[in-house]
């Protein structure tokens, strides 16, 4: 948080969101659903993906990129595969259905297996996984990035050729233990970590960035926007690389919606591929045992002393959940440039609230 920063209660954030998307055209369930999906992102602590997208998404929206009226139509179902495509409708409401109606066919039959395409920004994606596993469902979501200029070299390459897609994995809480939430790029370093340090005037870690002439830099000036020169680096060198090719080849083949290749138009708008694997815990063990080694996991890693005390071992899931509790607590830090934005999206659309 800066000095500039106005804190807000996520609620009158929630309703005047909501408020100004639907004033924008978007369906009211629609914007209530991308509202809460946003500002629950901010209170996480995930900047990146929270409200300041939200006039970026609805520049998109005037330039048509978000279909206002689209109908989400099944390509597949069977009693364990769901396929949808969103037709071009936002990220958020159609990602929730997926999840909730595939969820359904896990309880049953124990797994599921969704994907979603042709789709707007999914924004976190794991909202998905916390969504599954309130559920009480695991979950495996792999993400594909689609739509705009590619961001991530590969491994031994020196430009951009994919996305940093994003991978989610989560498991259901016990009775002792919060749910498992991983969530996270498969770049070294996330985009939005990169604009905050460009915007800041900050260097990232050695090794994240390299430049317009594939040399490695800590410098994050040139991949600012609209411009970007250089490209960020695969988390884990060919690990990161192979699960974003990995991302492509899930999100984006079999959802339908087409992979990073040059084939495909970048207007410069996210469009996002979903496959997701959900599975319902209770068909695979004794609900007793589960919880016990879970539990006697979770204890044995979390006690392994830190190398800095001041930063403990975490379990994943762990500082977005701290996070919550005190931006539920003490407000969500908002910029007050992002605050004049927003005002003036609302003045301009007719809608009646201000923050």
């Amino acid at each position: 948080m800066t000095t500039s920063d106005i804190r807000l209660p996520s609620r009158e954030l929630t309703d005047f969101c909501a408020a100004l998307l639907h004033a924008a055209g978007t369906r009211p369930d629609d914007a209530r659903i991308v509202a809460e999906h946003l500002v629950a992102a901010s209170l996480a602590g995930h900047e990146s993906n929270g409200i300041g997208l939200l006039p970026a998404w609805l520049d998109q929206l005037d330039q048509g990129f978000v279909k206002l009226d689209s109908l989400e139509h099944i390509l597949t179902e069977t009693a364990i595969i769901l396929r949808i495509n969103a037709d071009g409708g936002w990220g958020a409401p159609a990602a929730t259905r997926l999840i909730e109606r595939a969820g359904a066919k896990a309880i049953e039959h124990g797994l599921a297996a969704a994907t979603l395409g042709n789709v707007h920004d999914l924004g976190r994606i794991g909202a998905y996984g916390e969504q599954a596993a309130a559920a009480g469902l695991a979950a495996l979501i792999f993400v594909n990035i689609t739509g705009q200029a590619p961001l991530m070299a590969p491994f031994h390459g020196s430009d951009a050729r994919l996305g940093t897609d994003p991978i989610c994995i989560a498991f259901p809480a016990t009775a002792q233990r919060s749910a498992f939430v991983l969530d996270m790029a498969t770049s070294r370093i996330s985009l939005g970590r990169l604009k905050l340090a460009a915007a800041r005037g900050q260097d990232i870690p050695a090794g994240s960035l390299i430049n317009e002439h594939g040399m490695p830099t800590t410098d994050p000036s040139g991949m600012s926007e609209p411009v970007r020169k250089g490209a960020l680096t695969p988390m884990g060198r060919h690990k990161g690389y192979g699960l974003a090719l990995a991302c492509e080849l899930l999100g984006g083949v079999l959802s339908g919606g087409g992979t990073i290749q040059p084939e495909h138009p970048r207007g410069g708008a996210v469009r996002n591929g979903l496959f997701a694997i959900l599975i319902n815990p209770a068909l695979f063990g004794e609900a007793g045992w589960m919880e016990h080694e879970i539990e006697a996991l979770a204890t044995y890693a979390l006690a392994s002393p830190p190398m800095d005390w001041d930063s403990p071992v975490l379990y994943p899931g762990d500082p977005e959940r701290a996070q919550r509790g005190k931006r539920l607590r003490d407000g969500i830090p908002v910029a007050a440039g992002l605050v004049t934005a927003l005002n003036e999206q609302a003045a301009a659309r007719g809608c009646g609230l201000r923050l």
